[in-house]
């Protein structure tokens, strides 16, 4: 009997510290449960816009247990490293962010995501997106990704106090005008023109390609009649050597090139508008800056009537371990209430028309009179003119300036990369 009962008491044992937590360890979520969530929104403000996305799908979707697998490194250049083998492994996340534009192409043609045509049919996204931006987000009447937002490459942010210490009247609106600030800042012993990694710098080439080209003939680069041996693109290239020639020591990432202008230590940066987050948002680290105080902003020289788009955009791959938690993070995504959610925190505005503008001040306010009123053009380092192909091998030509800055021999390989693009 006391055998017996010792063995009860141990199961009793057994039982209790099961109960309380004690000697069991909590389940991890099961694949079903999980929605693994890819992209590269890791930096302040565009990580505090993921955040409040991601607050408002699980309270829509409490069976579901949020993933973030964000990746760090400005642009996505690391993430879509990242991606490449975890698709060409047949191991893709539930959904992961790409650049609306020729950037999917290569996902597309290869097989790896599924159209959503049907998914805009049902929340009846045709009526809610500008149909242009429907038109490059498609492929053959295929519809593959959903677009969150709709930011601005060609964005010039300054710090007013420096210009006025240099006699700089306000920002340059060409770029003989911004050549010559430049000079001028650099007399004062500050830092003309702030800039990050290589990525960075080949978003500065293509603000100074569209303003020294123009519209109409950069547009056209991206074109089968494109002419990238011309004088003109020459001309264009030679005025980038001269930017490039301004700019201080290279930062580790777009945030701390930002700052510089911000803390009064630079004059100038070109950089997206996912910097106005950066700049003014104060929760988790962000500067806190007073806007047309501490920094300001301005169509980068020479593109003013022009906004330089690109779109973030969620996808769904085929085989994604968790099909349904995937799409109701699309629904999220493209709805007004997660577009309004994130994109005054991230520094951007929404892909909806339908959005509520009065959560959208300062420079978002400027922002969207600007899409509504400006020509358009395509970013290059951001995926909506070029493919992956063509943007690495721009990419590529671009470092290889940056270390030897040979016109001649840029523009050489900027012909090859436009010939061998396949696009």
């Amino acid at each position: 009997m006391r055998r017996r009962l010792t063995a009860v008491a141990a199961a009793l044992l057994v039982l209790v510290t099961s109960c309380t937590g004690e000697a069991a360890e909590t389940p991890e979520p099961s694949a079903k449960q999980r929605v693994e969530v890819f992209s590269w929104w890791t930096g302040l403000g565009e990580a505090d816009g993921l955040k409040a996305m991601r607050t408002l799908f699980e309270k829509q979707n409490p069976g579901f247990t949020f993933v973030d697998a964000a990746v760090e490194g400005g642009s996505g250049d690391q993430a879509r490293a990242l991606l490449a083998s975890k698709l060409q492994a047949n191991q893709p996340p539930d959904t992961f962010q790409g650049h609306a534009g020729a950037e999917l192409q290569g996902y597309i043609t290869a097989g790896k995501l599924e159209p959503l045509n049907f998914l805009y049919d049902e929340l009846k996204l045709r009526d809610a997106f500008p149909p242009q931006l429907v038109e490059q987000i498609s492929v053959h009447g295929e519809i593959y990704s959903v677009p969150v937002n709709i930011h601005r490459s060609n964005v010039l942010w300054f710090n007013p106090a420096i210009l006025k210490a240099a006699g700089v009247t306000g920002a340059p609106r060409t770029i003989p005008q911004f050549l010559d600030a430049l000079g001028k800042v650099r007399d004062t012993g500050k830092i003309p023109l702030a800039i990050g990694p290589q990525w960075t710098v080949v978003h500065l080439f293509e603000s100074v390609l569209l303003g020294s080209l123009g519209t109409r003939t950069y547009n056209k680069l991206w074109t089968a009649d494109a002419d990238w041996n011309s004088a003109a693109v020459r001309k264009a290239l030679t005025d980038f050597a001269a930017i490039l020639a301004m700019t201080g020591p290279p930062q580790t990432d777009w945030q701390p090139a930002a700052k510089q202008v911000a803390d009064g230590e630079a004059a100038f940066t070109v950089m997206g508008d996912w910097a106005y987050g950066y700049f003014h948002n104060k929760p988790d680290g962000g500067l806190g800056k007073t806007s047309k105080t501490d920094f300001d902003w301005a169509a980068s020289p020479g593109t003013e009537g022009t906004f330089m788009w690109l779109s973030d955009s969620f996808t769904l791959p085929r085989g994604a371990p968790n099909r349904e938690g995937a799409l109701a993070w699309l629904k999220v995504a493209a709805s007004k209430a997660g577009q309004d959610a994130f994109n005054p925190l991230k520094g951007s505005i929404p892909a909806r028309r339908d959005a509520d503008t009065s959560l959208y001040k300062n420079y978002l306010a400027w922002n969207l009179g600007e899409w509504s009123r400006d020509e358009l053009a395509g970013s290059i380092q951001h995926g909506v003119v070029a493919n992956d192909g063509w943007r690495a091998a721009i990419n590529d030509a671009v470092g290889i300036f940056i270390d030897d800055p040979d016109v001649a021999e840029l523009q050489r390989a900027l012909v090859l990369a436009a010939k061998n693009s396949g696009q």
